[in-house]
């Protein structure tokens, strides 16, 4: 059996963004999404974080990785590097447990947004190959260094950085004839445990690509990377490794009701309104095709909302389900322990999506609490399941499908 260890690196002391490895992304510590991607990659055996932080070690623990040490101050300054980091990660392991894995996994915290199949993947290429020393994370570099230029001072004349065997001036050739160029990203490095051990190096001199996706490219240094990251899990339909709620249930083997919040789950959470005051709002038509098959099944669907508006009863009636709407904001959990009394229900037989902090009463009823892509932050973390798509935008459909397997 083959040894794999993913290792996470997240001191305290970060500057750019104080206290960023259990700072919230998109719902979830940061330091969460790396655990998820080694927890959930079927070729790691252990995920260990390494830190100097009591509160990252618990935040860690509660996300399924080990901290079975702490790391010493003098390895967690700004200027320390990866190498003496993992270094003293191993002999701890191997002096401690007398535990020596053959192959190690970084990943970076600051690469949240990783490829499901993106450790696996990896680890294949290095096992394919006996003279790897490691593999490493790649994507086609956005800007070629066949066209940057190195000058001594303003009052000096450029020269290029890189010249190309055969093509004259590649400065001025199109970029279709210049070599493909990669840059390196912070996804994953693994490595062979006697690269690090024997030649004292996290990659050795035989280092082998792992090419993703340039759309899961994401390095966090500063507050508007964050932002612009988060509204890429949001709205960038990836397949991604996403985090599990620490105190998940799973889905019901029975299933009779299924309530869905209206605003921001059968819609976008958008609103047109016009001179006259006249509202209108967009619906994914693909939602009640399977709402027929689950019906048919023997499982009701209803709406529950605060939304007064005729237009909720509209929607409702074109899909074929029953809506109570105008609900304060405040009564929803009431109101719905009233709907599961008429139906004579279990709240153990009950499926609830919703987006909103006002979901939340109903999510702690409910058998099953679902969380749309981009419901709020403490919804996605109170929440059984986070669907990967957005309110709006067929992730009713995406639940029902759920079901349906």
């Amino acid at each position: 059996m083959t040894h794999i260890l993913a290792l996470i690196p997240a001191r305290g002391g970060s500057k750019g963004i104080p206290r960023k490895n259990i700072r919230s992304f998109a719902g979830f510590p940061l330091i969460a999404w790396s655990i998820a991607a080694g927890v959930q990659a079927h070729t790691v055996n252990r995920v260990i974080v390494s830190t100097d932080d009591e509160e990252i070690a618990s935040v860690a623990r509660e996300y399924d990785a080990e901290v079975p040490f702490m790391r010493p101050h003098e390895l967690s300054q700004d200027r320390t590097t990866d190498l003496p980091v993992f270094e003293h990660a191993l002999k701890w392991l191997e002096d401690i447990e007398g535990y020596k894995p053959d192959i190690v996994i970084q990943l970076r915290p600051t690469s949240p947004i990783r490829p499901r199949d993106c450790i696996d993947s990896a680890v294949k290429t290095l096992m394919e190959y006996p003279d790897a020393d490691s593999v490493r994370g790649v994507v086609t570099a956005g800007q070629n260094p066949y066209k940057m230029w190195r000058f001594n001072g303003y009052d000096k004349p450029m020269k290029p950085l890189l010249e190309v065997t055969g093509i004259t001036e590649p400065y001025n050739a199109p970029r279709q004839i210049l070599p493909p160029v990669y840059w390196q990203t912070g996804h994953i490095d693994v490595i062979r445990t006697g690269t690090i051990t024997r030649k004292h190096s996290l990659t050795g001199n035989v280092i082998y690509p792992h090419v993703i996706d340039p759309r899961y490219t994401v390095d966090i240094d500063t507050l508007a990377d964050w932002a612009k990251y988060e509204a890429l899990v949001y709205h960038g339909g990836l397949d991604m490794v996403t985090p599990n709620n620490r105190s998940r249930r799973r889905m019901p083997k029975k299933i009779e009701l299924i309530i869905c919040d209206f605003d921001g789950v059968i819609t976008d959470n958008k609103v047109w309104t016009d001179q006259d005051g006249r509202e209108t709002i967009a619906a994914y038509r693909s939602d009640s095709i399977r709402i027929r098959e689950l019906r048919e099944l023997g499982m009701d669907v209803i709406i529950l909302s605060s939304e007064p508006n005729p237009v909720v009863q509209a929607r409702a009636e074109k899909l074929g389900v029953e809506a109570i709407h105008g609900v304060g904001l405040q009564d929803k959990g009431r109101v719905m322990l009233e709907v599961l009394e008429r139906k004579n229900i279990k709240a153990e037989n009950v499926v609830y999506i919703g987006n909103d902090l006002n979901d939340l009463p109903c999510f702690e009823i409910a058998g099953w609490s679902v969380a749309v892509a981009d419901a709020y932050p403490e919804v996605v973390r109170a929440a059984d399941y986070v669907l990967t798509t957005a309110g709006g935008h067929g992730a009713l459909r995406e639940l029902c499908d759920l079901i349906l397997k």
